[in-house]
């Protein structure tokens, strides 16, 4: 035990991207989650041939990081998009170029950080691995309700965040479902629907959560009563939620991992190269706090100048930040969910989309609210009846759709028909929710006034 431990931590020590990790036991390599499994599958093998004749090992070791982290993705074709933005944004470009960029510049970046993050995770083992996964998967949504909150844009964090819970459980589900049912449609396709049950259970708190502040106003008490009693019951239901959220961090990485850890199988295309580290634990940990950076840059630019593309598209802000948003962000490990349904390994997919949705709905969206309230802004959890109800119909076909451990391509078809219909209500919805509340309530007020 004691030289496998000092064997690691003369890999961590050494920084260079050449080293593989050879000398880690099975147990160290074993727990990966269906987040890593669906980043390595746009994962594009590097051919070192030419940089292992460099004599410099300094510049050798700088060439393989290179090679590995931003040519090693088949999303490398989008990080040009990353410098475009920032001139754009440098010589005053026009708003939707700028917010157009920014988009495609953080889609290959939220991909190469799950890419990092398992990177750590083989020197750092499974259970400080899923810690890692838990806090960066969704990092690009985090980051952007922050910027967002810093710039006071409540309604854009609120639509995000929801634009993502919604496209996890419905768009990436259903195409999951759908191009595995049509690749496999002489097969059975089955799962363990043990994981989904838990990450089910956990989103239905996250919508009792949601919706009980709504209906506060439906109580019949005055505006302000009414705000502030949502406020506050908002600020304690998110503690409970982080707190509910940390419990099933226990759950998930310690006492029922089993349930969670992705089946490590040798498929024919990547052999066993996804087994070993291909850059040292110093240059992981370089390499996502500077592109935890760039993210944080493009972010801002995001939400700088989305009010701006908005107007000049002709789309409203819900659509852009409900259905676009989490489209071009997630794009990656949305492709990594359905390419694994292609393979039929439902599991994965599974643990993709709803892993994704439970991490959003029970700890950045009340984080936010937290973060909200040290900052002294008032962001409670009631995002408007018609948002909160496309939620709770997300939340329940799902449920039903995946209660028989079993699928088909119908399934599919269903849940990617309920994401267009919804798509279609915020695209055809000129005004904000909050905005059209506010008016109806004058205007009842006004009627009694008359009367």
């Amino acid at each position: 035990m004691g030289s496998r431990n000092h064997e690691v931590s003369m890999l961590m020590e050494n920084g260079g991207g050449g080293n593989i990790v050879k000398g880690l036991s099975k147990e160290m390599r074993h727990g990966r989650t269906a987040h890593n499994m669906s980043s390595s599958s746009l994962h594009k093998k590097s051919d070192l041939t030419l940089v292992s004749k460099v004599h410099s090992i300094p510049l050798r070791n700088v060439l393989v990081n290179l090679q590995e982290v931003v040519l090693g993705t088949k999303l490398s074709i989008l990080f040009p998009a990353i410098p475009l933005a920032v001139v754009a944004q440098c010589y005053g470009f026009g708003r939707p170029w700028i917010f157009a960029l920014s988009l495609l510049g953080l889609t290959p970046l939220a991909e190469r950080v799950s890419f990092l993050t398992e990177q750590l995770a083989y020197y750092t083992g499974p259970t400080v691995g899923g810690l890692l996964n838990a806090t960066c998967g969704n990092a690009t949504e985090l980051i952007i309700a922050i910027f967002a909150l810093s710039n006071n844009k409540i309604h854009v964090v609120k639509y995000s965040l929801l634009g993502s819970i919604i496209s996890n459980l419905l768009l990436v589900l259903g195409t999951s479902l759908f191009c595995g049912g049509i690749a496999n449609i002489r097969k059975e396709q089955k799962y363990d629907r043990r994981q989904a049950d838990i990450n089910l259970l956990m989103l239905f708190v996250a919508l009792l959560c949601h919706l009980l502040p709504v209906l506060f106003h439906y109580v019949g008490a005055s505006a302000a009563d009414t705000a502030e009693s949502s406020l506050q019951l908002s600020r304690a239901a998110s503690i409970v939620m982080v707190i509910a959220y940390c419990v099933y961090l226990v759950f998930q990485l310690w006492t029922h991992r089993q349930l969670f850890e992705a089946q490590d199988e040798v498929d024919e295309e990547g052999g066993n190269e996804s087994e070993e580290a291909v850059i040292g634990f110093w240059s992981a940990f370089a390499w996502l706090v500077g592109m935890t950076v760039i993210i944080a840059l493009l972010s801002e630019y995001v939400v700088q100048t989305i009010e701006d593309a908005s107007d000049s598209w002709g789309l409203s802000v819900s659509f852009l930040s409900i259905i676009l948003l989490p489209i071009v962000g997630n794009a990656a490990e949305h492709a990594g969910a359905i390419i694994f349904a292609f393979k039929n390994k439902l599991d994965i997919s599974l643990g993709v989309s709803l892993g994704s949705a439970t991490q959003i709905s029970m700890f950045v969206v009340p984080l936010c609210v937290i973060v909200a309230w040290i900052m002294g802004i008032k962001m409670d959890l009631n995002f408007n009846i018609l948002e909160t109800g496309s939620f709770a119909v997300a939340i329940t076909i799902t449920a039903f759709t995946l209660q028989d451990g079993t699928s088909h391509y119908m399934k599919g078809l269903v849940l990617l028909l309920c994401y267009i219909v919804i798509g279609a209500c915020f695209f055809v919805q000129r005004t904000p929710s909050n905005v059209a509340n506010i008016t109806l309530k004058s205007a009842t007020e006004a009627v009694f006034r008359a009367q």
